[in-house]
Formats: C-alpha cells, sequence, structure tokens
C-alpha cells in the first residue's frame, strides 16, 4: 500500500486503546489490501482502487470509535465530532494566552508574582469553563433544531500530512510556542512598559535595568532556543532522547539563572521594591523570592520529568 494507506491508518490508530494498537493496524490494512486487490483484479486501476476503498471506510475518527466500542455522541451524535474537533482547537490554546496575558498584567501593576501566576491560573480554568460550556450549548441547539452546518463530506484528500508514530500535534506545538513568544515580549516591554510608574510618572521596570548587561540577553536567547526546540519536537513527531536532553540542557540554562538572581535579590528592580513598602514588611520579599524559585524548579522540573515520561512510552 501507498502512504495514503498509511496516513489513513495513523489518523485511526490516534484515537484507538494502545494495547489493541498493533492488532487493529493489522487487521485494518489486511482488510484495505483485499478489498484493493479484489478492485483490481477486475482491472481497475491501484491508485484510484486504494481511494475508493478508503472513501467508503470513511472518516478515520468514525472508524476508530467503532474498533474502540465508543459511542461519538454527547448532546447528539449528528455534529459530535464537529463539536469535539471545535473544542480541541479553542481549547489548545485560547486559555492559556488569556491566562498568560491577565497574569502579566496583573504582575505588571503591582501584584506579587505569585498572585499574578494565581490570577493567570484562575482565569484561564474560567475561560476553559466558559468556552465547553457555550460551544456545547451552541452545538446542542444546533443538533436539536436541525440546524445544517453544511460541512464538506469527508474524503482522503483531508488526511493528515503525518506519520503513524506522530505524537506531537501542530496545537501543542502552537500553544508552546505562543507562551514562549509572549514571556520573551514580556521581558522585554516590561522596560519600556511595566505599567508600574514612579512619582514622576515614569516608567519602573520590574526587573533590574542592570540584567541587561548581560542576564537578560541570555535568558531571551535561552527561550527562543527553546521556540527552536519545539518546532524540532514537531518535526521529529515524537520525544526522543536527544530531544530531551536538550530539554534538560534549555530548562536548566533557564532555571538556574533565575533561581541565582532572586535568591541573591539581584531580580527586582531595587526601585521597584523601595516604590512598595509592602515588600519591605516582614519576610514578604522572602515569600515572594521563595514563590518565584519554587515555581521556577516546579515549571522546570515538570517539563524535565514529562518529556521524559513521554519518550520511554514512546520507546520503540
Amino acid at each position: 500500500m501507498t502512504t495514503l494507506t498509511d496516513r489513513y491508518l495513523a489518523a485511526t490508530l490516534r484515537s484507538v486503546p494502545v494495547a489493541r494498537r498493533a492488532e487493529i493496524a493489522t487487521e485494518l490494512r489486511a482488510s484495505i489490501e483485499d478489498m484493493v486487490e479484489g478492485r483490481t483484479a477486475g482491472g481497475q486501476d491501484a491508485a484510484a482502487a486504494e481511494r475508493e476503498v478508503l472513501t467508503e471506510l470513511g472518516d478515520p475518527d468514525k472508524l476508530a470509535a467503532r474498533y474502540a466500542d465508543r459511542r461519538l455522541q454527547l448532546i447528539g451524535p449528528a455534529y459530535y465530532l464537529a463539536w469535539s474537533r471545535l473544542m480541541k482547537l479553542l481549547l489548545s490554546f485560547i486559555p492559556v494566552l488569556v491566562g498568560v496575558l491577565v497574569g502579566l498584567v496583573t504582575t505588571a501593576e503591582g501584584g506579587s508574582t505569585g498572585r499574578g501566576v494565581g490570577t493567570g491560573v484562575v482565569v484561564a480554568f474560567q475561560v476553559a469553563v466558559q468556552i465547553s460550556f457555550w460551544v456545547t450549548v451552541v452545538f446542542a441547539v444546533l443538533e436539536r433544531t436541525r440546524t445544517p452546518l453544511h460541512l464538506p463530506e469527508w474524503s482522503v484528500d483531508l488526511l493528515p500530512e503525518n506519520t503513524p508514530d506522530r505524537k506531537i500535534s501542530l496545537a501543542d506545538i502552537a500553544a508552546s510556542v505562543t507562551f514562549l513568544g509572549l514571556l520573551i515580549a514580556y521581558l522585554v516591554m516590561q522596560h519600556f512598559r511595566s505599567f508600574v510608574s514612579t512619582d514622576g510618572g515614569e516608567n519602573l521596570p520590574i526587573l533590574d535595568p542592570a540584567l541587561w548587561n548581560f542576564w537578560l540577553p541570555f535568558l531571551i536567547a535561552v527561550l527562543v532556543a527553546s521556540i527552536g526546540l519545539e518546532f524540532a519536537k514537531y518535526r521529529t513527531g515524537r520525544w526522543t532522547w536527544p530531544l530531551v536532553a536538550a530539554n534538560v540542557v534549555l530548562n536548566l540554562a533557564f532555571a538556574v539563572p533565575v533561581i541565582w538572581l532572586t535568591s541573591t535579590d539581584r531580580l527586582l528592580n531595587p526601585e521597584l521594591i523601595a516604590r512598595f513598602e509592602w515588600l519591605g514588611e516582614a519576610n514578604h520579599l522572602d515569600l515572594l523570592a521563595a514563590a518565584v524559585i519554587a515555581g521556577t524548579v516546579l515549571v522546570a522540573f515538570w517539563d524535565v520529568l514529562d518529556s521524559v515520561i513521554k519518550t520511554w512510552r514512546d520507546r520503540g
């Protein structure tokens, strides 16, 4: 069979239980080959016969649901796949994007880093809930009123250009690149427009301006390299041990300086600390530093652990 059949198998197998993928792949490939051979025996062109067979088998997601004995239904079956695909697309980047923006604005307006992170997480969750609710309501109404969506019929031309072992989706990469891009933009933006001002009305950077001599350009370079790693992941299609090693190096290259700068009181702008008296009260500054360090360690550790788990799970 050609890559067309391989693409069809890949699109089908991604939605079936891992334990049954080998069995289903063998069974489905054999069925396709038999059906194609039956048509070519009658004199039909092999390529045309293959397209017709795959078209008759239909949408890979529907076929996968039959293999997995899974009902494609939430409110109703008619528009389930359209609902599911739209939900995955919207939830893949909108909550994260909104959460990051709200967190940055909260921090820039004078809130602590911990408050910014907490607010961003809460807002991201609320956005995800709102998207899930309203998209589902809309599809429920469309289904109940039998409103036609005029969706195109499935054809083999809609098969994704991926390989059977692709484990990383474009949506995952888009979300990661968006987050990294926003972080880079904030590191630059806060120096010129932090939304915190001095008594004289001038902009007050969040991070110590002295860091521009080396550390901020270094951290930005690490983030740019991390974006490159995201593209390398997508091109490879899955985590590999060399990519894990690169991920470990980049996480350490970012986390270690941030932890060191925070623990030595060199991360935040001294003028910012003096601007807000509560930072100098009791152990507020120490608590903020501890929160930044803990957050940095947890994010880096989880990112590395996640890449190791995925690589170990997909080995071979």
